[in-house]
């Protein structure tokens, strides 16, 4: 498929800034012909990769939406406010309640979702990368 939406052109629906962090899947910086945000060989990889950035979130104690979107996409360069309701909206889940991690494959299509403005990944793609990522759910 091809996208013209930036996070989905890259294999990267959540849109993750270019790190050091060693991603299944990641182009090599010398690759990247994006600059400013990782790109993946395909979006399995993309989608796992935003699940351990939850994970690693979560594992923290930052495990309700708003505290999670409130570090992921931080309010100095976002709508944060917005982003949390749009993604309480979509998962049913409220924003201040401990996330269930049996339901992150649902967090994961709301944040990819507001991040692209759709999501066209088939849930079994989303759940298998999920696991990938270390989720027990």
């Amino acid at each position: 498929m091809s996208f013209k939406v930036r996070g989905l052109r890259n294999n990267n629906p959540g849109n993750i800034r270019i790190s050091r962090s060693d991603w299944d899947g990641k182009v090599p910086a010398d690759l990247n012909t994006d600059g400013a945000f990782e790109q993946f060989y395909n979006s399995e990889d993309g989608i796992r990769a935003l699940a351990r950035v939850l994970l690693t979130y979560y594992n923290r104690g930052t495990n309700t939406i708003r505290k999670m979107i409130n570090v992921y996409a931080p309010p100095i360069e976002n709508d944060s406010n917005a982003y949390v309701n749009s993604v309480s909206v979509s998962t049913g889940v409220d924003a201040d309640r401990v996330f269930p991690a049996n339901e992150v494959p649902a967090l994961v299509k709301a944040i990819i979702k507001h991040e692209n403005g759709l999501n066209p990944y088939r849930d079994e793609t989303i759940s298998r990368a999920v696991q990938r990522a270390g989720w027990n759910a």
